[in-house]
């Protein structure tokens, strides 16, 4: 099932402010970055040896992460595990009776992924991701971009 910690996640209000700390000061590189408008956030995906750093900036008002913001400030969001086969262990997870967020994974900056509801991981917020390669990510962005715009 897991096979190591990707990324943690980390709510921002300004992701150009948040770089100039992780990117510029601690000199980690940006791997990819997307605003994903099935989520409602501008992501940023950066570099920490074979683990990355999410930063995560609200677009909406209303949607988890904007609420997370207002209610709890910046900070740390959410823990990412990377499986192998995320559909599989959503499945066994659904069977195991675990309650869940996501009932079907989607694309996400760090591949297919699902979210764990907090209450079936003691409070913490669990994602599962599978990643796939970053022209596959990028052509769903652009696939769910609004009309004109381009992820």
């Amino acid at each position: 099932m897991i096979k190591k910690v990707h990324h943690v996640g980390v709510v921002v209000r300004d992701m150009e402010q948040a770089m100039r700390f992780y990117r510029d000061v601690l000199g980690l590189p940006v791997h990819k970055i997307e605003i994903l408008y099935e989520q409602g956030v501008k992501a940023a995906l950066l570099k920490v040896g074979d683990s990355e750093v999410e930063l995560l900036e609200p677009v909406v008002a209303d949607n988890g992460v904007a609420r997370y913001l207002e209610k709890k400030g910046e900070g740390l969001h959410h823990i990412c595990f990377e499986v192998d086969d995320v559909e599989r262990d959503l499945t066994s997870l659904k069977a195991r009776g675990v309650e869940l967020i996501d009932q079907q994974t989607r694309i996400g900056l760090a591949g297919r992924i699902c979210f764990l509801h907090p209450s079936a991981v003691d409070g913490a917020l669990v994602e599962l991701c599978q990643p796939l390669p970053d022209d596959v990510v990028h052509a769903a962005q652009v696939a769910a971009a609004p009309h004109g715009e381009s992820a």
